[in-house]
């Protein structure tokens, strides 16, 4: 079996591969003006540009630090997971898998914002008039990591994995692993 830091570090790479090339297939084909509906009132697929960060605090900023300030702190944030990631065979299954998928979002971020000065963002869900802002595929395996595999019913009561074998889950955050022995 393949070293857990390897898988963790290709599995975060292919989050990081298929963020690019969802935002370029946006970029190259998707206007800001264009609004591609999917789903007729809940899914869209737009174009849209993100200078700030997250649900879109601080995209109005004027600040000159405001790029740079998110590429400091973004660039720290996938250094401190991929230094996490290090000690793969320390982290509980959740824990491992989480931290990749943030570090591969992350990445995916911090390479737009050092590249562009900004995050293509195109998945506009929505009901009625109320939209949720929009997001991308590295937000999204950011959040997915972050919640884990806890908040799924069958996972947090303990079930059976895609092998069947039986596990259960600490309620634990997937932000923070769990360095305790394996027993």
């Amino acid at each position: 079996m393949a070293d857990p830091r390897v898988r963790a570090y290709g599995a975060a790479a292919a989050v990081f591969a298929l963020d690019r090339l969802t935002k370029w297939l946006i970029e190259s084909n998707v206007s800001a003006l264009d609004t591609l509906r999917v789903i007729p009132g809940l899914f869209n697929i737009v174009h849209s540009e993100n200078r700030g960060m997250a649900f879109g605090i601080m995209n109005d900023s004027t600040s000159e630090w405001r790029t740079t300030l998110l590429i400091v702190l973004s660039a720290a944030a996938v250094v401190f997971v991929a230094a996490m990631l290090w000690n793969a065979r320390r982290l509980d299954r959740s824990s491992l898998w989480g931290l990749t998928l943030i570090l591969g979002g992350a990445a995916g971020n911090v390479f737009d914002r050092i590249t562009w000065g900004r995050v293509t963002d195109f998945l506009d869900f929505y009901v009625g008039e109320y939209h949720w802002h929009t997001f991308n595929v590295a937000d999204s395996a950011i959040v997915i990591g972050s919640i884990g595999p806890e908040t799924i019913p069958g996972w947090m009561s303990g079930g059976t994995s895609p092998a069947g074998q039986s596990f259960s889950l600490p309620m634990t955050s997937s932000l923070l692993p769990n360095y305790y022995p394996k027993s």
